[in-house]
Order: C-alpha cells, then structure tokens, then sequence
C-alpha cells in the first residue's frame, strides 16, 4: 500500500472519528499477504484515550472500511493511542509540545546529531531548546525541516 491509500483511509475515516470525539493522528500500514496490518492511532484533544475510544474507533472503522472497501486484500486492524512518547509531526503537535521534554533527531549533511532538552520556542521553521549540559542549560536552535524524527519524552 502507498503513501496515497494511506492519505485516502485517513480521509475517508476523519469524519466519523472528529463524531466520535477522538482525532486520528496517525495511519500506517506494514506487512503484506496474511501479515498485514492497517494500524489506527487516535487522540483525544483533552488526552488520555481510553480502551472504550479504541474500541469505539474500531468498530467505526471497521464500518467505514467495510463499506468502501479500500484495501482489497485481508488485513489486521488495530487501534491504539499515541502513548506517552508519542511523535511530534504536524505543526500543532509542535505547538502543543512547548514546554516538554522532546528527543529529536536532526539531519547534518551526511551524519545525523540527536538532542534532547525542553521545547522553548517554535517560530515558523526555527525551533529551539533547552538542552542540559552537565549541571548547566543552553539552547541549542534547529531547523524543523532538518527534524528526521521527533518525540516527547517522559519527565521522570
């Protein structure tokens, strides 16, 4: 499956999820033949997914899909949460990310430079944050363009 029917499923599921009160952050699919799965991640905008929005989600999506028929081969459904560190992708999950702990993994040229510190500001592409050096802090600035994965990190 291509990038494409992954943006159609998610399309075709939006709006009954955004009626269910759940938001579907993310759509992947992986395996083939028997093996293949369409893996659902949803949040609530107050947090906290619950095991009934899952299945609640489910049955919708199971549903929708039936209905449409997208995929034309068997496949394993699942829905889960983001989890506790969940992936930074879209522009809001930045925005919302301001004050955590955040891992990012930037390129360089031919190597890549992993940082991880609090998120203290976003300004159109720059972003900046506050890494830890020993017993001191400093910012440390990176072009959201040159991220190749981010994510939040639990506060322990």
């Amino acid at each position: 499956m291509n990038s494409d029917d992954v943006s159609g499923i998610a399309s075709l599921l939006r709006p009954s999820f955004d009626h269910l009160g759940v938001e579907l952050v993310d759509v992947q699919w992986s395996g083939h033949g028997r093996g293949a799965v369409l893996r659902l991640v949803i949040d609530r905008p107050d947090g906290g997914v619950t095991l009934d929005d899952c299945e609640r989600a489910s049955n919708t999506a199971s549903a929708v899909l039936d209905v449409s028929d997208p995929i034309d081969h068997p496949y394993r459904l699942e829905v889960s949460s983001p989890g506790a560190e969940r992936p930074i992708r879209r522009p809001e999950e930045w925005t919302a990310a301001i004050g955590r702990r955040i891992n990012v993994r930037l390129r360089e040229g031919d190597s890549e430079l992993v940082l991880e510190g609090r998120l203290t500001s976003i300004a159109g592409d720059a972003a900046e944050i506050e890494v830890r050096d020993r017993r001191t802090t400093r910012p440390a600035s990176f072009s959201i363009s040159a991220v190749v994965a981010a994510r939040i990190v639990v506060d322990i």
